[in-house]
């Protein structure tokens, strides 16, 4: 008997690894039959490896200013990330109206159509983010004293501003063109993407910032030339592969002709998609200006804690989006059911690896917040933000799957309806009650994340039990 329990131990390891490397390989797969359990994995794994570079893009940078010794620099990475979110929501809302449109595509077995709706949404793209880019480049220091940054910040950090906004181009195409690979169920691409660039940037974040043989040393700017060009090389990376002609989407130069009626259909899921990211991205920049009240080092503070949230929860948001691309297509492919199956097989595996990253917080905060920041004061701010923060993990890892679910039907508005109560109408006032009034200070702040979280969540998932996203036309 034990030798049998140990062959067919050996037998799922064996199968486990066997599906890991098909995952990684990025060979073409039909997600609207066979096992459920099997396309929610292949299509996690990348996409999970995805989003942990993502996330490291969001902490390089303040592991490496931050043994500048500055809170001053610190702080500029921090409101400039707040302000930039708005970027991330349009790169967000058009990568998702991409998603969408191609997997719907994709799911009734029209690749050609898939891959025109994905040059649709990259001349979307490009209008939208040269707007972005020349306004963050002309009104870099206002954007700094707008969110409340100290004179000194704002003299440090203006030119790193300047830059990460000049350079938001990359930020729209890294997003926007890993959407239309998840689309397709060519999730790979997207992974290898991420990583191209986040190895250049861990490379070149110390050299520019501290200086090495001939390079000088840039300081804070350095960081933003760093993420910059580490973003740069991984969009060229993407484009070779869209142009190969090798994979799912193969471009052809006719599909760059503007097509209107595909453009109006990209641009109202995009432009629900991006307003959702936007309600929520704007609150979080009202909690940030909502610390500067409590001084540079609380906010530094913040800004810490939130990297390190981020760091942990996309790769949650990673597995989220294997939801979206499965509901895609699978109602592509009217199969409905299949679609909803999918979306709460993808929650259950979520919830358990969220609450293994609360368990991380409420155990490891200290040490973990200490090897990015060695202000003691900082630490204090960023510790305790971890652990109030990560009481709602469980229910945040619940409310992402669905909320992916809706964005993958096409149903943008309904998760906007949702994040304009929870945020608006719940979150910022409630910040403000517990923070300055009740005089919570930032621990007012912490605490509001969480209620607000948890109530956005599980608005969410009754909406989605209601079906009315399966009914909706992409």
């Amino acid at each position: 008997m034990s030798g049998q329990t140990t062959n067919v131990g050996t037998m799922r390891i064996k199968t486990f690894f066997s599906l890991f490397k098909q995952a990684l390989s990025g060979q073409e797969q039909d997600y609207t039959q066979g096992s459920i359990r099997r396309a929610v994995f292949l299509l996690a794994v990348p996409m999970i490896l995805e989003m942990c570079m993502e996330s490291v893009f969001a902490v390089v940078d303040i592991f490496f200013v931050g043994r500048l010794g500055k809170n001053e620099a610190v702080s500029t990475v921090v409101l400039t990330e707040s302000v930039l979110t708005i970027v991330y929501s349009l790169a967000i809302g058009l990568s998702m109206a991409a998603t969408a449109t191609v997997a719907r595509r994709i799911g009734e077995k029209n690749p050609e159509a898939a891959s025109k709706a994905g040059i649709q949404a990259l001349l979307v793209a490009l209008f939208v983010t040269a707007v972005i880019s020349v306004a963050g480049v002309v009104f870099a220091p206002e954007i700094l004293k707008l969110m409340g940054a100290s004179p000194e910040t704002v003299r440090i950090g203006t030119n790193y501003t300047r830059i990460i906004y000049g350079g938001s181009v990359v930020i729209m195409m890294l997003f926007l063109i890993n959407g239309i690979f998840r689309g397709a169920g060519d999730a790979s691409i997207a992974m290898r993407s991420l990583w191209i660039a986040n190895i250049c940037n861990i490379i070149l974040c110390p050299v520019l910032i501290y200086g090495a043989g001939p390079i000088p040393a840039f300081g804070i700017t350095g960081a933003a030339l760093a993420t910059t060009i580490g973003r740069g090389i991984g969009v060229l990376y993407q484009i070779s592969h869209l142009f190969s002609g090798k994979r799912i989407i193969k471009i052809r130069l006719k599909d760059f002709v503007p097509d209107w009626p595909i453009i109006r259909s990209i641009s109202n899921i995009a432009w629900t998609g991006t307003a959702q990211f936007l309600i929520a991205s704007a609150s979080w920049m009202v909690l940030a200006r909502i610390m500067t009240e409590f001084g540079d080092p609380a906010v530094a503070g913040y800004g810490v804690a939130i990297r390190l949230i981020m760091f942990f929860l996309l790769p949650a948001w990673g597995m989220s989006n294997a939801a979206a691309t499965l509901v895609g297509q699978n109602l592509g492919a009217q199969q409905p059911e299949r679609a909803e199956q999918s979306v709460w097989r993808t929650a259950r595996y979520n919830t358990i690896f969220m609450i293994f990253v609360t368990l991380i917080f409420l155990l490891f905060a200290q040490p973990i917040v200490a090897f990015m920041n060695k202000d003691v004061t900082v630490e204090s701010y960023a510790v305790t933000a971890l652990r109030i923060v990560s009481l709602g993990y469980i229910f945040y890892g619940i409310g992402m799957v669905v909320t992916n679910a809706f964005n993958g039907a096409g149903d943008t508005k309904t998760p906007t309806l949702i994040n304009i109560f929870g945020f608006w109408l719940f979150q910022v006032p409630l910040a403000l009650l517990l923070a300055l009034v009740f005089k919570l200070g930032p621990n007012g702040v912490f605490i509001a994340i969480v209620l607000a979280e948890t109530g956005i969540s599980i608005a969410g998932i009754i909406l989605f039990k209601k079906g009315k996203w399966k009914k909706v036309k992409v």
